[in-house]
Formats: structure tokens, sequence, C-alpha cells
């Protein structure tokens, strides 16, 4: 215990800095808090779920699509130098499909998720906001230890720190009665402002098909 602390806590110093809203810490009913449970227990690999021979050529277009985009996007961000975390076609077919998996687990468009993880984090797998969001979808460390689901550092890897954002931001969906605008609004604690929502919905445009 106390060594996962230590190493969390130069994680913390050594990491970058995102930029993401100081989201609540809100009260959840027991009902609300044993779902949200039980949504983000358990990390199979992320291996889509490709049924017919429809979906398999739509992953695959969305894929190759996605995959020629991302190095390009990541530059435009960063600079010449991308990010070493997704620095190899290896990494971003992983994190691409870890995108796919968890954004339609949640009943999220990946396009969605693509543009949150890039107005939150940049993409970058360790970054932490000065409001202590982690990771690539900017989860607050208090979300794993509401739910029961381990301690914060597990939301520096990709798949885990996905489960989180996607499942809660279906869940701020619900609480907003599907209104986009609000559930993202208070996925990054701005909720009732306007310039959050809209960086979003820009960014996602880059990753529509």
């Amino acid at each position: 215990m106390r060594l996962r602390l230590a190493l969390f806590a130069l994680l913390t110093v050594a990491v970058l800095q995102a930029r993401a809203g100081p989201q609540r810490e809100e009260h959840l009913a027991d009902s609300v808090r044993g779902a949200l449970s039980v949504a983000v227990a358990g990390l199979p690999s992320p291996e889509p779920y490709l049924p017919t021979a429809a979906d398999k050529q739509a992953y695959e277009q969305w894929l190759q699509n996605n995959l020629q985009r991302l190095p390009l996007r990541l530059k435009q961000i960063h600079g010449g130098a991308g990010l070493p975390e997704l620095g190899t076609p290896d990494l971003q077919r992983l994190f691409l499909q870890t995108v796919w998996y968890e954004s339609r687990r949640a009943a999220l468009e990946p396009s969605l998720v693509l543009g949150l993880i890039e107005v939150e984090s940049g993409f970058r797998k360790f970054a932490v906001s000065s409001a202590g969001a982690m990771g690539v979808m900017q989860v607050m460390p208090f979300w794993p230890r509401i739910l029961g689901q381990g301690e914060p550092p597990v939301l520096f890897q990709w798949q885990a720190n996905m489960r989180f954002g996607c499942v809660i931001l279906r869940h701020y969906l619900k609480l907003e009665d599907g209104n986009l605008h609000a559930a993202l609004g208070r996925y990054n604690g701005s909720r009732g402002q306007n310039a959050y929502p809209v960086a979003v919905l820009a960014a996602q445009q880059h990753w529509q098909p």
C-alpha cells in the first residue's frame, strides 16, 4: 500500500499538467453507486464485439481512418515529436481499439469520446490537472474510491481510465435527460457554461466519419 501511494505521489509530481474543471464529488444513492460500481468492474481485453460481417467492415473502416488521423492530430497538438505513449502504430491501434470498445460499451459515439480526450488531456496518458483529474479522460481520483474499484493510479491505464470516463459520462447523460451539453458541463465541472461543451463538440468533428 505505502509503495503504491509513493509511486502515485511521484507520478503526480512528474506528469504533465492538463486542463480540467473542478468536478465535484456528489452524493450517490446506494442503488446508483452499486450500478456504477458494476458498470466499471472488470477489464477484459478490449476486443470489439463484431457479430456480423457488416459490423466487422464498419469497425475496420473506422479503425483505418483513425489510424491515419491520429498521428496527424497528435503532431498538430504537440508538434513534430507527437507523444511517446502513442509513438508507434501498434500503440495507436491499441488506443483506438480501446476507445471503440469502451465508448460502444457505454453507448457513446467513439468520435465524442475522442473529442473529449482531445480537449481534456491532449491524449496524454499520464496527464494530471490542477484539480487532480487524471489520465486521458481526466477522471477525478475520488471515483475509484467511492465505487470501490482500486486506488487512483489505476486511472493512468488507458482502459481503466476510459471505462470510468465513459461510464461517468453516460451517468451524467442520464441525470441530464440526454442533454449532451449539460452532461459535458457536469463532466468537466463547468455545468451551465458553454465553452467546454462547444470545445468538445468542435473537437469531435476531427473524428467524424
